[in-house]
């Protein structure tokens, strides 16, 4: 018998995976700028597994320059070049330019109340807490997904389709998608708040 905790089955056992799913994952993320930060590494994935860029998170924030937005929305064809250039990250042209362009999206949202506060007033301020029996269970997409994906695109955002969005929301907490015999779905319910 394994005294292994039981968790959700993403993770597998790569230590990396298993190490962001228990302390990471599910957790709900109050603050702006890591919000944002979340998101744009999730439009880096779509079309890769999380993994790569889990890997790689590391180099990433090093490229952009610890994921200021407001240094980045004031990035150019140079600064595009340069991430081409970067093996350590995922080299996509259309994705470092929305990083760019969701900088400055994110500047606009955060001076009209606050990038949080427009996310998390999706949830009515606490995170919905699913009670999935299986990872079969969940779903990539949902129709609140549907709904903030279209509104960020409204907001300038790029990169955010409603199975990206729905893969952030999980990551950050809006959203409590530990199955339920996993040992953190309990874990992130209790970190629960209402924002304030």
């Amino acid at each position: 018998m394994s005294d292994q905790p039981q968790r959700c089955g993403w993770p597998g056992d790569d230590p990396i995976y298993v190490a962001y799913h228990d302390t990471e994952w599910g957790v709900p993320e109050y603050d702006s700028r890591a919000l944002w930060e979340k998101l744009i590494l999730d439009g880096f994935q779509a079309g890769l597994s999380w993994i790569t860029i889990l890997k790689r998170r590391e180099n990433f924030r090093a490229a952009f320059e610890g994921f200021d937005p407001q240094t980045i929305a004031g990035w150019g064809e140079a600064d595009v070049q340069r991430l081409l250039g970067d093996a350590g990250i995922i080299r996509h042209r259309g994705k470092i330019e929305a990083a760019i362009t969701n900088a400055q999206a994110w500047i606009e949202v955060e001076a009209k109340g606050g990038f949080d506060q427009f996310m998390w007033r999706y949830v009515d301020g606490a995170p919905l807490q699913n009670r999935f029996a299986t990872q079969a269970d969940v779903p990539p997409k949902t129709a609140l997904s549907e709904q903030v994906s279209k509104d960020l695109r409204k907001a300038g955002f790029k990169f955010c389709g409603p199975t990206i969005t729905y893969a952030w929301m999980e990551a950050c907490g809006l959203v409590n998608d530990h199955i339920l015999t996993c040992h953190r779905h309990a874990d992130c319910a209790a970190m629960a708040r209402t924002m304030g």
